[in-house]
This record gives C-alpha cells, sequence and structure tokens, in this order.
C-alpha cells in the first residue's frame, strides 16, 4: 500500500491508537465476579426443516458487507468503507479513485448494486468514505446516505433506482451542517430526513433544510445526546430511531430514551431507563418498533418498542485487553404510546451483542448474527452466535414467545448486516472485526460472502398455503380503502388472513433504519373463484403511521406470506 504522505500515515495510526484496535492479548485473570452467564447453544444435530433453512447465495461479492437497504425495484445497494485500501472487487475498465487518503489510486469498487432475482451483481463508484455512515430513503424511492469519514464525514450522497443497469452514487455539492460518523436517519411524516447524533456529534439536521435550518447554522443541539456518552465507552452511538404514532420520534441511547418533538425543538417526555445491560453501540443491542396494527378510523394505533442484546457497563474496556464479558440474554418491551409505560423484561434463549432484528411478514421478528461475548468493535467478541431466535408477537406465554432455529455456519459478528427480502427469506451478509480485510491467521476471517436465511413459514410442506398477489388496487390517499387480489391452491380455503405492509430497512451495525410493519384493517375478504380472493382493506390512517414512500405488501394466510409488491404511499 503507497501511502500518498506521511501526515496521512500518521492520521491512520492516530485512529488506530485512539480506538484501541490493536489485538487484544490474553488475560490470564480469573473473570469479574458476579458474571452474566456463558451462553448456552442447542445441539447442532438437532436441526429440522421446520426451523429455517440456510442458502449461500454468493461465496464472495467482493467487499463485506457493513451496510444494506432494498429498494423498490428489488435491488439492493450494499457497501463498506474505502479507508482500508482495495477490495476484492474490481470497478470497470477505466474507473478509479485519485483522492483517496490512504492510496495514491484506487481502482476497486466499495459498493456494489445486488439483483435479488437473478443473484448478480456489479460494483458501484463511490468518491468518498461511507465508513459507519447512515441513509434512509425518500418517498420518490432515492436513496439518501450521509456522513461517513475523513473526507466523507459530512458528505451527501444519493443513488436513484434504475432498470437500465447504468445508475450510480452521486455526490451532492451540498454538505451536512457536521460530521456525522456512527449516526441515524429516519424519514419524517413530512418527506423530509433527519439525521441524529454521531461520534461527539450530539445534535440533528435535516435533510433537505428549510429555511428555519439555514438561520439556525442548519442543526440543533440536543442535550439528550452528550448526557447519554461517557466519552470511553461512546455508547450513545447508532441511537436507535422510531417515528411513532403521533408523529413524534422517540430517540433511545445507551439505556435511555426520550421523545422528541422535531418541529419544535423539545423534548416531550422522558421514559424510563431500561434495566440490566447497555444496548448502544459499542455495547450494541438492537431495537425494533412492533408492528402497528391498524383500525379504520383509529388516528392513534398502539405503539410498542423492543430492545434486545447488548453487554454491560464496562465490557468493551475489558474487551480491550482481551477479557470478554457475556452478552445480555435480556429483551425489554416498552408501549410508548402508553401515558405512564414502564419496561416489561424477558430473557432470550442465549445472550447476543451485535443482533440484528428484523421483523417478517408474519408480524413476528427474526434476531440473528452477533456474538455471545464482548462488544462492538475490532477484535472485541468472542464466540458467534450461530442461531437466530425467532420471537413470536402474538403468544401470550413468555415462556414460548421465543423459538431457536438451525443455525449457520458462518460466523456473522461486527460488521455484519441483514434486510428482509420480496420473497420473505432474509438475506445476509458481512462480518470483519478487522482493521482490514484479513482471511488467514485469524479467528474469525474477513466475510465477503452472501446467504439467505428462510425462517419457518418458508418450509416445503406450508407451500400449499402460500398466497400470490394478483393484483392491488393502489390506495389514492391515507385512510381510504383498496382492494387486494390473491390466489390460493384450489383445495384451500381461506384461513386467517392478514395484508401487511412492511417498509425496507437501511441497516448496518446491527439497527435497521426506517424498518416498519402495518397490518392492515381488514373489512372483507370475498372469495371470487375456485382459487381467486379479494381482500378489501384500509390504507393507513395518516402519514404520522405511515411515513411516505415504497413498501412492500404481503398477504399473510395462516402464518405463510405471498411474495410482496410493492405499494407507494405518496407525500
Amino acid at each position: 500500500m503507497a501511502f500518498k504522505n506521511l501526515s496521512y500515515l500518521i492520521i491512520l495510526i492516530s485512529l488506530y491508537l485512539s480506538l484501541s484496535l490493536s489485538k487484544p492479548h490474553r488475560n490470564t485473570h480469573p473473570p469479574p465476579t458476579p458474571s452474566p452467564p456463558s451462553p448456552t447453544y442447542p445441539n447442532p444435530q438437532e436441526t429440522s426443516p421446520a426451523l429455517g433453512q440456510w442458502a449461500l447465495l454468493q461465496k464472495s461479492i467482493g467487499i463485506s458487507a457493513m451496510h444494506m437497504q432494498l429498494l423498490y425495484n428489488n435491488k439492493l445497494i450494499i457497501f463498506d468503507r474505502t479507508d482500508f485500501g482495495l477490495s476484492n472487487l474490481s470497478l470497470p475498465s477505466g474507473k478509479c479513485r485519485y483522492n483517496d487518503e490512504i492510496i495514491d489510486i484506487d481502482c476497486t469498487a466499495h459498493s456494489i448494486s445486488y439483483d435479488v432475482a437473478l443473484n448478480t451483481y456489479r460494483p458501484l463508484m463511490v468518491q468518498t468514505d461511507f465508513w459507519c455512515s447512515s441513509a434512509a430513503v425518500f418517498p420518490d424511492g432515492t436513496l439518501l446516505q450521509t456522513g461517513g469519514y475523513l473526507a466523507g464525514a459530512k458528505k451527501i450522497r444519493q443513488f436513484s433506482p434504475c432498470d437500465d443497469e447504468q445508475c450510480d452514487w452521486i455526490e451532492l455539492e451540498q454538505n451536512l451542517t457536521v460530521q456525522r460518523w456512527y449516526a441515524s436517519n429516519q424519514i419524517l411524516p413530512d418527506g423530509r430526513i433527519i439525521i441524529v447524533g454521531g461520534r461527539r456529534a450530539f445534535s440533528y439536521e435535516f435533510f433537505p433544510k428549510n429555511q428555519e435550518n439555514v438561520t439556525l447554522n442548519g442543526d440543533f443541539y440536543l442535550k439528550f445526546l452528550r448526557e447519554t456518552s461517557d466519552f470511553q465507552e461512546e455508547n450513545n452511538l447508532y441511537p436507535f430511531l422510531h417515528v411513532l404514532p403521533d408523529g413524534n420520534l422517540f430517540i433511545f441511547a445507551n439505556q435511555r430514551s426520550v421523545l422528541l418533538d422535531y418541529t419544535n425543538h423539545r423534548v416531550l417526555k422522558e421514559y424510563p431507563v431500561i434495566p440490566l445491560a447497555k444496548r448502544s453501540y459499542p455495547a450494541t443491542g438492537s431495537s425494533v418498533l412492533l408492528p402497528l396494527k391498524l383500525k379504520a378510523g383509529e388516528a392513534f394505533p398502539e405503539a410498542e418498542v423492543m430492545i434486545c442484546g447488548g453487554s454491560y457497563g464496562g465490557a468493551y474496556l475489558k474487551a480491550r485487553v482481551g477479557e470478554y464479558v457475556a452478552a445480555s440474554n435480556s429483551c425489554g418491551r416498552l408501549k410508548v404510546s402508553d401515558p405512564d409505560p414502564k419496561w416489561v423484561m424477558e430473557e432470550m434463549p442465549m445472550g447476543r451483542v451485535m443482533p440484528d432484528m428484523l421483523l417478517v411478514p408474519t408480524g413476528d421478528v427474526v434476531i440473528l448474527n452477533g456474538a455471545g461475548r464482548g462488544t462492538a468493535g475490532w477484535e472485541r467478541a468472542e464466540d458467534p452466535v450461530l442461531y437466530p431466535i425467532l420471537f413470536s408477537n402474538d403468544v401470550e406465554d413468555p415462556k414460548k414467545r421465543f423459538t431457536v432455529l438451525n443455525p449457520t455456519i458462518i460466523a456473522r459478528m461486527y460488521h455484519s448486516a441483514a434486510t428482509l427480502l420480496p420473497d420473505g427469506r432474509i438475506l445476509v451478509g458481512g462480518s470483519n472485526p478487522h482493521i482490514q480485510y484479513n482471511f488467514s491467521n485469524v479467528k474469525y476471517p474477513t466475510e465477503l460472502s452472501l446467504e439467505a436465511f428462510s425462517p419457518p413459514y418458508l418450509a416445503a410442506d406450508l407451500r400449499h398455503l402460500q398466497p400470490s398477489i394478483i393484483s392491488v388496487e393502489y390506495p389514492t390517499d391515507y385512510g381510504q380503502q383498496f382492494s387486494v387480489m390473491f390466489s390460493l391452491g384450489q383445495d384451500v380455503k381461506t384461513g386467517v388472513i392478514n395484508v401487511v405492509m412492511i417498509a425496507p430497512s437501511f441497516t448496518t451495525h446491527s439497527f435497521a433504519m426506517n424498518q416498519r410493519l402495518l397490518v392492515l384493517d381488514s373489512s372483507d375478504v370475498q372469495q371470487l373463484s375456485d382459487v381467486a380472493y379479494k381482500a378489501t382493506v384500509s390504507a393507513p390512517s395518516s402519514r404520522n403511521v405511515a411515513p411516505p414512500g415504497y413498501y412492500m405488501l404481503f398477504v399473510v394466510n395462516e402464518g405463510v406470506p405471498s411474495h410482496c409488491v410493492w405499494i407507494k404511499m405518496n407525500v
């Protein structure tokens, strides 16, 4: 690797030292007392086809899938970082980066467009480093990506879907107000995107900006972000964001959470502290807004946030010297729509730090990826958790809500990601717990592969229950009724039918930003022929309930989902 000059070499060394990235030595001292329980796993020989299946899609895509976003044309945008040097995927002939801080000429790709249907990919060109950045999708389907590292820390980039394979990243002339590294993004009901936090960035800002943003220097100080950072573990990074049905923004960092009125720039409420572990990077847990079950004419459906996994205070500092504390197995649920909400705590079958939590069409949550010990960060974790967990949202008995599913054979730890696909599978990729790509002489090599997990609802013996969507009569406005026509096998009668909308997530660092599942109110299901049916449903009541943009619409029959069709909720 040819460094441009000594100053950039010093930058890289300083980063390495400041984040304590040297490979940890083994600590011979006994673990502290008390200590969280060690993770326990089922016998791998006890797998069952009814507990999901794994399939390797690509042995290598040339980059490690740190960030991913599914777009409405069924293409997945995946990207990594540029500051480690060359990737394993070349750019098309004649394309190179010459403004890199680390090497003089970089003719390799650090982003791809992955075609879900064809299982193919093509390299994309990026100009500056988008390591540990954030993103969200505009209502028109354009991906807005913000921040990163070094020259990319204040950059704003866009990717617009296309069908001719010619579209690529565009870097805007306008910059963010401050550097955003490890920030989070959320699409808002008015179609803007809010960007919250980041490393030593105790503020939020919007894109596009309005006149108020310009007058006030573009960003808004949020004391909560400073209060939740201890500066040693910096455990308020990648804050969890959820737009609630009243239009305000739930923000979670470390163990605390608030409700922000971002229009008037004031905190409306502080919620109770979640007990036990810390949950924000590097004590990384994950969060979802559980499915919103809509009723026609109801403006404010019940809203409940769920946060799982993470690690205990001090775990990151201990991991720096090779002492890997067992991850938390706790999950907390908070009904944020209640006047006086309280955390309801439950236990997963195993502890997990750096989990990914994804909503699936059945309304359940799949928890996968991560490690059993340590924290996020380079060389900071041990014991990859290979087993996904299914959280059954509608099961009343807490002891029966969690089901351990079939394991993968690939460790997916730091810098891995996952997202829901249009056919109900979950795409999983990434994992690079090293400062550079490292494939040999390490316990957990850099992963360039992609695999897909098929949850239990895609089991072969359930296929006869799977609906196929024939057509959708698109809603012209919020709150209006519309029809979904679908077919079932000739010998199958409708059971419990749900029509659900899912907003695809931008996933990185164990948080699926903008993820949202809406169970639509159904007034009628009619049988039109031996195999054809029509469901009449009501669109979400407002933009607060369903921010504008593209959603995957699924018909679910007796817990078995169709392939999705894309619908658009307009601004």
